[in-house]
């Protein structure tokens, strides 16, 4: 039977409430390389806070990793941004790249990101980083990267003139995004592991938003002692401060226990 045939009191216009949504607490905006394969599933852990959504959108890049490919990440930046709820309320908006953040700067990304969202509240993997290790009171840190020997003295650097002391370094040396995604664990821990046995390291960072380190943190800080953070990590933790979020969460790891 069509519609048109059913009788006048077969139909119902209903009436309805509405209700703050998913976003009840937090409305986040993530971009995220279309290279990417790691940040919206560690993410998917670390942000289940009740009333806290994330909205993803992506932008074009190449999947090699040189500070020539990652500066050109700048120009879509903002399409990208314009493209997440439009017209909608974001309180934070995220991007999700450690090393194009360092290269363009991170005024420069936020700037950017502002070109379509006025005055919001930013971060990036390194600015969270940078805020995490202070939270953690780090002067001493070493980094663990997948980046070519260039990114990784830039990154050394960088880090050092916001007053942080990076005093070891190791890298997996490998330029394909692609590939970094899959790096595996035991590779991973056992690169922690030997960074965080110096005496003259106070805490670990790992680098680069395709690893997946997140959900090994807890173990990790539990075998070595020391504080263990990571890209994708430290920038859910501060994009939670942004929004203004303080939830204590010790089952994630130190940081998320502030």
């Amino acid at each position: 039977m069509s519609t048109t045939s059913l009788q006048h009191d077969a139909y119902m216009k209903l009436d309805f409430a509405l209700d703050d949504g998913v976003a009840q607490r937090a409305a986040i905006g993530l971009i995220v390389l279309a290279t990417d394969h790691t940040i919206e599933h560690e993410w998917r852990e670390l942000l289940r806070q009740d009333g806290v959504a994330f909205y993803e959108s992506r932008l074009q890049n190449s999947p090699d990793i040189t500070p020539a490919r990652l500066a050109e990440i700048e120009s879509r930046i903002a399409p990208a941004v314009g493209l997440l709820l439009p017209g909608e309320r974001l309180d934070v908006v995220a991007f999700g790249c450690t090393s194009a953040a360092m290269v363009i700067g991170e005024e420069r990304v936020f700037a950017r990101i502002r070109e379509a969202r006025p005055g919001i509240a930013c971060t990036t993997p390194i600015t969270g980083a940078v805020a995490a290790l202070n939270a953690l009171q780090v002067r001493r840190a070493a980094l663990l990267t997948p980046y070519i020997r260039s990114i990784n003295d830039f990154m050394r650097d960088y880090i050092e003139a916001r007053g942080i002391a990076v005093t070891r370094i190791a890298s997996f040396e490998h330029a394909d995004d692609n590939e970094v995604a899959r790096i595996d664990a035991r590779s991973l821990c056992t690169a922690i592991g030997q960074l965080a046995r110096h005496a003259d390291v106070d805490a670990v960072f790992v680098s680069c938003t395709s690893l997946r380190v997140a959900a090994l943190i807890p173990q990790l800080e539990a075998a070595t002692g020391k504080p263990i953070i990571s890209s994708n990590f430290a920038m859910a933790w501060h994009t939670l401060r942004l929004a203004g979020l303080p939830d204590s969460e010790p089952q994630l790891g130190r940081l998320f226990a502030l």
